[in-house]
């Protein structure tokens, strides 16, 4: 198995559900009397709420580069926005950072899908990491929710789901803003922050949702296990 480094820490929510997931993957792929090699470095979320571009951008270069001394083979950013480092970090390290779109995109390839509604944080829905890349590497368009609502999403996520609160209230709101996104001509729904997962859950809808966080871990888990 190939050792896998995560970065991770934004939050420790959705870095435990990493964790936990990759080791039960694999061990449903092996037999469960092996854990997949596996090194952790937990940043403080501070760090991505500042915002301070070139702060993050050099904070996620370092630890790459301690990640890949240690022996990573390849590395996994344990949430959505911090994949914004990646057109910095990846040219100068040499190993691949596995980027979540990427997941995404070839997820809604598979399922023959081209337009997706995009929920997440504001760096994620506004920003070019997401929705670019799908666009160049899959030809996928994707859409987002009303200006008027970004900050509310941005909200929810930042202060309560990022903090391990799950409201019915934040539940409601992100449903209205699903359905928006279908009448304007989504195919599927990006859940694109890892804890909209634990919100909202693919049996309670009639459409396709992506969870970035499951088909993330998926890619990490087909990694390891990827012979040379």
């Amino acid at each position: 198995m190939k050792k896998l480094g995560l970065i991770g820490g934004t939050s420790w929510h959705s870095t435990l559900v990493y964790y936990r997931r990759i080791n039960e993957l694999v061990a449903e792929k092996i037999g469960g009397w092996e854990n997949p090699p596996m090194i952790i470095y937990s940043l403080n979320i501070k760090l991505m709420r500042e915002q301070n571009i070139s702060e993050i951008n050099a904070a996620y270069l370092d630890i790459a580069n301690k990640l890949q001394s240690v022996g990573a083979k390849a590395i996994v950013i344990c949430a959505n926005t911090p994949h914004m480092v990646f057109e910095h970090v990846q040219p100068q390290i040499d190993i691949p950072i596995l980027h979540i779109a990427d997941a995404v995109g070839q997820e809604a390839n598979n399922r023959g899908l081209k337009k997706l509604g995009l929920l997440g944080n504001r760096p994620t829905m506004t920003g070019s990491f997401m929705q670019d890349r799908l666009k160049s590497n899959f030809q996928i368009e994707t859409l987002i929710p009303e200006d008027k609502y970004i900050d509310e999403c941005h909200h929810y996520i930042s202060k309560e789901l990022t903090q391990g609160k799950f409201s019915e209230e934040s539940r409601n709101f992100f449903i209205r803003q699903m359905e928006y996104l279908r009448e304007k001509g989504a195919e599927g729904i990006i859940l694109g922050c890892t804890e909209l997962p634990l919100l909202l859950k693919q049996e309670n809808f009639d459409f396709p949702l992506f969870s970035t966080t499951d088909l993330h871990i998926q890619n990490a888990v087909d990694f390891i296990l990827m012979k040379d």
